[in-house]
């Protein structure tokens, strides 16, 4: 009798694991499927974006060259700072011609 309900344990056990770890193995086998599908549609987009990027450089040819233009020093507009720069000068003339 022992042996028999031993058997019978099994026997439920498989019949509770095995449709479990169906449908583990098959929600699993889709996420690992999404997975690669996505790796492989990631890689084909790179690829298409570095086709795209060097048919663009070769047909437009070299990237026109950039000067960095200098902006002019501007004076400033306040009558009163230029009057009394104009009298710092006066005063101090040496430390004006070291800017």
């Amino acid at each position: 009798m022992k042996v028999l309900w031993t058997l019978v344990k099994v026997a439920v056990a498989l019949v509770l694991v095995i449709p479990v770890s169906l449908l583990l193995l098959g929600v699993f086998g889709t996420v690992l499927g999404l997975a690669i599908m996505l790796l492989r549609l990631a890689l084909i987009a790179l690829l298409a974006v570095g086709a795209f990027k060097l048919i663009t450089r070769l047909v437009r040819g070299p990237a026109p060259s950039v000067e960095a233009k200098a902006t002019p020093r501007l004076t400033p507009a306040d009558p009163y700072y230029q009057a009394a720069m104009r009298e710092l000068d006066l005063e101090l003339p040496e430390s004006r011609a070291r800017r």
